[in-house]
This record gives structure tokens, sequence and C-alpha cells, in this order.
């Protein structure tokens, strides 16, 4: 038999080469037997159509006809070679074996019927060559057995390979989502530290400021020194010489007195024996010497009548520095008591402030007050009895105690409403409330509507692009219960939360959902719960969950350091700290972030609320005492961006604008620059009012400290 040209093998190896397409196994499976029944019936068609006398029709190795795939590169450069060769030395006009074209046609057929538009499509079109193959090994007799084993060794190669394909692609997936995980740590770890580096570059600062004054301060102090030591030198000087003629005096007086000595000594033998005109002359040489000696004693009068002596001197030296150390004790009580005298005059003025008030408020209780109620008569009626009632009732006044007993009325009248009527659709209903007609009411728990209403407030703050919170409220009840259903929960929690006003969750939520209150004080709130339990978990090196009373007044007054320490007092009280308390008595600092069933928070979350709501009121009374003006004038713009400047000088411009565009419904990019703020006029109530709606706070102390 005449095998084909060596080209064949080298193509059918060209094609063989493993490929990267992921198929099924049980759609290979059933592809190849389907296939290999074809191939079989299609054997025995060519065989007696293309096998003449048991032979194939012979055709040179080297006649240049049409390969089966032009596109194809040979698998040697010695066969491409060979082949030219070949091609220059016979005619041009051998034709083909019929065999041979019979199978070109047979693979361009199975080609083109091939969707290559598939996943599979790589897989799939190996099957006609692995046809072409089959045929060959079956007419190959003699080489059946060797191109068996290399068609075997490349199936064998081709399945490991789509192993290993399969194997890898979980770990692709799991390498791209490591690799996610990773970079936002990387991203998170980077905040962090660009946070931490702007902190150390302000400390830095504040450090490299307090050098400077201490180094102003020594060269001061410096300065003093040399003055001092020159003036200590000349004084030194100058007390050193009047020693010195001092004790020149004394000496010439100790002189004079022995020479008179002398001369006495020397004339009382023969003072009556002697020549009067000696005596007279004697006489007159001692009046002289009298005479000068009594100009020089006038002289030294003169000269050290203000001399002290040095004993007197040191005296009085020591006298004077006993005198100066108590007027500086003096000068120090005298700053301590002035201190503790203003403080006492701005508690006083404070007093009389909440004693006019509480005056007032007697007055207008006097004048409105009726009987005081026996409140232990709600404890038969209360559900839970006495216990309950007891727990509801402590710590609250009257007007409280009324808000808690209308809770409980309202809650049991709740309860009993199987439906609540529809409001219509006026444009004074909100778009969540527009219904006609009767919705269910779902009758949840407390419990439920504030876990509700905290997903709500999870689901809002996580979104990109805002829309207003009504709208959102509803698309958020869709979501959760289905359009059916969402109409009935947006009534059945509108009457939960509007009744509910002692719970916090709801009564804010309620607050924003009726734009009675800005979304930014509820996530400004949170936000600075948080930071202040990152400060006190930062402190807790051990993160023990426990710290010292010291340790929480510091990050108390790092974390608010605007809050005066009467403030600071109330925080810690609220915390649990005592005034007999030590300040090494140890606190557990998270329960103090945590929250009841229904949503309650601890005494030390709820000063803080209430600190900030006193803060507000007071920074908007001064704000209307700045501006000088009644409720009912109206304020412009430039006033107001004034008056605020005035009270609160830290105020940036972003801030500032803010505050501005709140009072005036304004964009914050439409708010007009300096100068330019003219025709903008607004009722001052109204003005007040909405900005007691948004999140305004103090930036900085009123009185800007002067630079050092």
């Amino acid at each position: 038999l005449c095998h084909p040209p060596l080209s064949s093998p080298s193509l059918c190896r060209t094609h063989l080469r493993p490929s990267r397409v992921t198929i099924d196994d049980s759609f290979l499976t059933e592809t190849k037997n389907t296939q290999k029944r074809k191939l079989s019936q299609k054997q025995k068609t060519l065989s007696c159509q293309f096998s003449t006398g048991g032979h194939l029709s012979p055709w040179p190795t080297y006649t240049s006809g049409q390969t089966i795939l032009h596109n194809r590169k040979p698998c040697s450069d010695d066969y491409r070679k060979r082949a030219g060769s070949w091609q220059q030395q016979q005619p041009l006009n051998t034709t083909k074996p019929r065999y041979l074209e019979q199978l070109e046609n047979y693979l361009r057929k199975e080609l083109l019927l091939l969707d290559l538009g598939t996943d599979s499509a790589q897989e799939l079109r190996l099957q006609p060559y692995r046809e072409i193959f089959e045929f060959f090994i079956e007419d190959f007799k003699t080489y059946k057995p060797l191109l068996s084993s290399i068609k075997n060794a490349y199936e064998v190669m081709l399945a490991h390979q789509r192993e290993r394909i399969r194997a890898l692609e979980p770990l692709k997936a799991k390498l791209v989502t490591v690799n996610e995980d990773c970079n936002e740590r990387i991203l998170a770890m980077r905040a962090e530290e660009r946070y931490e580096i702007s902190m150390l570059k302000k400390e830095k600062m504040n450090l490299l400021k307090l050098i400077d004054k201490k180094n102003e301060e020594k060269i001061s102090l410096q300065s003093e020194v040399t003055k001092l030591r020159k003036n200590l030198a000349e004084e030194y000087l100058h007390y050193l010489t009047e020693r010195d003629a001092r004790k020149i005096l004394i000496a010439d007086l100790n002189e004079l007195r022995y020479q008179r000595e002398d001369m006495s000594l020397a004339q009382s033998p023969g003072i009556w024996g002697e020549d009067p005109v000696k005596l007279t002359l004697a006489l007159k040489m001692t009046r002289q010497d009298l005479t000068r000696t009594q100009m020089e004693l006038n002289t030294m009068k003169a000269n050290f009548g203000d001399v002290v002596p040095r004993r007197d001197f040191e005296m009085q030296e020591k006298t004077n520095r006993d005198l100066q150390e108590q007027l500086d004790s003096l000068r120090d009580d005298y700053e301590e008591v002035r201190k503790e005298h203003e403080i006492l005059l701005q508690l006083h003025m404070s007093t009389l402030k909440e004693r006019d008030q509480f005056y007032s408020e007697l007055q207008e209780s006097q004048r409105t007050s009726t009987p005081r109620p026996d409140w232990t008569k709600c404890e038969d009626v209360v559900a839970g009895g006495r216990d309950r009632w007891q727990m509801l009732a402590e710590g609250k006044n009257s007007d409280q105690l009324v808000d808690v007993l209308l809770e409980e009325i309202g809650e049991g009248l709740l309860r009993e409403k199987d439906f609540f009527p529809g409001l219509g659709y006026g444009e004074d209903i909100p778009p969540f409330l527009r219904f006609d007609g009767i919705v269910e009411n779902k009758k949840p728990t407390k419990k439920d509507v504030v876990n509700l209403l905290k997903d709500a407030w999870k689901e809002r703050l996580a979104e990109e692009q805002k829309e207003k919170f009504p709208n959102f409220f509803f698309n958020f009840l869709e979501r959760r219960f289905g359009p059916g259903d969402a109409m009935a929960w947006a009534y059945t929690i509108f009457e939960n939360i509007k009744l509910f006003r002692s719970n916090e969750v709801m009564s804010q939520f309620y607050a924003v959902l009726m734009g009675k209150r800005s979304e930014s004080v509820y996530t400004k709130q949170k936000e600075t719960i948080a930071q202040l339990l990152k400060e006190m978990t930062n402190v807790d090196s051990q993160n023990e969950g426990l710290l010292t009373m010291e340790q929480l007044s510091t990050v108390l007054k790092s974390t608010f350091p605007l809050k005066k320490e009467e403030k600071i007092q109330e925080l810690m009280e609220a915390g649990g700290w005592h005034p007999n308390s030590s300040n090494a008595d140890l606190l557990n600092y998270r329960s103090l972030f945590m929250e009841d069933e229904e949503g309650q928070s601890m005494p030390f979350v709820q000063k803080l609320w209430e600190q900030y709501m006193d803060e507000k009121d007071e920074y908007l009374q001064e704000l209307k005492q700045e501006l000088g003006l009644e409720l009912r004038d109206e304020v412009t713009l430039s006033k107001i961006r004034e008056a605020l400047m005035n009270i609160d000088p830290s105020l940036d411009k972003q801030t500032l604008n803010s505050y501005l565009s709140q009072a005036f419904q304004l964009p914050v990019t439409e708010v007009p620059e300096e100068g330019e703020e003219e025709g903008i006029v607004i009722w001052l109530q109204t003005a007040l009012e909405r900005l007691h709606m948004a999140d305004i706070r103090r930036m900085g102390p009123r009185e800007q400290e002067p630079a050092s």
C-alpha cells in the first residue's frame, strides 16, 4: 500500500494541540460516541469508494496541491525546503489522488457545518480532524498501532490540560477576591495613616509654637539676668568704695586722738613751769590743728553722712527679701481670689437668671396649676401593674408622666384597631400616606418597629444618591414588604412613631420624616458617639473595656474641648461617677453606649443629646441677641453672616455657607459671596426655626485668643 505524504501526519500533529476551552465531560462523551458511530459508517463508505484493488492511488509527495488549511505552517524547516525543491523539479499539472481530494472536501464540509460562535467551538473543531486521523489509522494497517498510540497520547494530554484548567478556575476567582480584599485593606490603612500623619503634623506645629514661645521667654529672662548682674556689680563697687573710705576715716580719727593724747602727756609734767610765750604758741598751734581737724571732720560727715553700717545694711536687705516674698505670695493669693470672684460672679448671674426663670415658671404654674394628681391610681390601669408603672414613672415629672400615660392608652387603642382610614391624595398629605380606602393595621411590637427603623437608617446611610426622605421611606417599605403591603406598613409605622414620642429612635425618625429636623442631626450625633467610643478604645491599651474616672475625664475634655467644666461633670455623673468616688475607680465604658431592646440609650448618651440641644439653643439665642432684632423683624443675609462670624469667629467658609443655605433655603453653591447679598431678606423667626432644624454647633470660642 502507498501511504500518504509526510505532510498529513505533520498537519494532524499541528491541529491536535491542546485546546484552552473547557467543555463539559458529559457533552464531550456524547459527542464522541455519536462521532464514532458516524466514523465507522463513513469509513466503510470511503474505503469502498476510494480503495481499488486493495490499495490507494499513488500521488507524489512533492505535488504542490492545495493543503487542507492554507494558514497553517509546516512542521519543520527541512520539510519546507524539500517541498520547495520538489515543486521546482516536478511539473505543475500533476493531479491529486481522489482519496486525498475526498478527504479535503469532507473536512471543509464538516468545518462549515460547525457553529464556531459557541464557547466549545475550538474543542468541536478538532472533531473533523480526529475523524480524518481515524481514516488514516484504519487504512494504514501497518502504522495503525503507532498512529493509535500517538492519538491516545494527545487525547490523554488534552484531558489532563482540561482538568488543570477546571481546577484553576476556582483559584482564579479566589485570587480576584483576595486581591480586592487586600486593596480595600490597603486603602483603609492608607486613610488611617493619612489621618495619623495629619494629627502628628498638627501636634508638631503646636510644639513648634510652644518651643518658640519658650525661647522668647528664655531670651527675655537672660536679658533680665544680665541687667541684674550689671546692677549688682555696680552696687558692689559702690559699697566697696564706701567701706574703704570708712576705714580710712576711722584710721585718721584714731591717729588724731593718739596725737592729742601724746601732746597732753608731753605737756602735763611741766605745764606750770613752761614759758608763757611758748605756751601761747603751742595753744595757737593747737587751735589751728583743732580747726583743721574740725574741717576734716565736717568734710567726712558731709561725704559719709548717708553711709550705714554693713550689719544694718545686711539686716535691711534680709528684711526687704522677706517682704518681697510676702508681696509675691499676696499677689498670687490675690489672683486666685480674683479668679474665684469672677467665677462666683458668673455663677451669681446664672443663678439670678435661673431664679428669674423659676420665678416666672412658678407664677405661671400658680396661675394655671391644678391640684397634683395621685399617680398611684394608674398602677391598676397600666398593663403590668404596680412594678411596671414604677419603672415607667421613675425620674419623670408630671408632664412626662402624662406623656407616658397617653402612650399606654394610645398603645391599647392602637392594638384594638384592625384598619386605618386612608387620608386621600391632598397636597398637605405626606407622599407615603396618600391613599384612598382602608389599610390593614399590621400590629407590630415596639421592638419590631425599632428594628425596622434602624434597618431603614442603615440603608439610608449606605445610599450614594440621596432622594427625599419620605420617598426613600416608602421605597424602603416596598423593597422590604412588597408593593402590596407597603402602604399598610407605612400607616402602621407612622401611627406608632407618632404615638411613642418618649422613644428616642421613634421620635428622631418621626422628626426627620415630617421635616422637623434635618438628617444631618442624626448622622452627626451617631458620628460623635462613634468617635467618642473610638477615643475611649484607644486609651484602653489593654482592651479590657475598663477606664479610670481620670481617663474618662481626659477623653471627654479632648473630644469636647468647648464644653465647660460643669458639662463634663454632668457627663461623668451620667456615666456613673459620684463626688465621693476616687479617680482610680474603674468604669466599663462600653456599657455607656449600649441600648435596650426598644432602642433606648443609656443615661450617658441621653445626656450627650440633651447637652447638644441645649448648646444649639444657646447658640441661636446668642445669634438673636447679636442681631438685636425681634422675631417678627426682617433680616438680610449679610447681617446673619456678620452675626455668625461675631459669635463664632472660628467658622470656616464652607460651614458658614452651609448655615446660610439652610436659613435661606438656597443651594450651597448659590450662596452669594460677601458684599453681593443685596435683596435677600427673610423673617428672623423663620431663619431661626430653619437653623434649629439643621445640625449647627459652635466651632470655637467666641473670643479669639491673642496670638503669642
